[in-house]
């Protein structure tokens, strides 16, 4: 399955994420660790995530904590 076009962020740890919204996969590349899909991420979750002030807070506190992750 490709992987929907990424946007860059403002994140000292992200470096660019994206959403498919037929599957639910939130994919963020980290800039250190690679790209993750998060599965079963709703489109309305994804755009709290990129629009949240700290990616990387908004990350933790919600997406990994909810969601099941893979490594791409």
């Amino acid at each position: 399955m490709p992987i929907p076009r990424m946007h860059p962020v403002d994140s000292s740890c992200v470096a660019r994420i994206g959403h498919d919204a037929e599957t639910e996969e939130a994919y963020v590349e980290f800039l250190d660790s690679g790209t993750y899909a998060y599965l079963g991420v709703p489109a309305h979750v994804f755009d709290e995530f990129a629009r949240a002030e700290s990616k990387g807070t908004f990350l933790n506190e919600v997406i990994k904590s909810r969601y099941p992750a893979r490594k791409i």
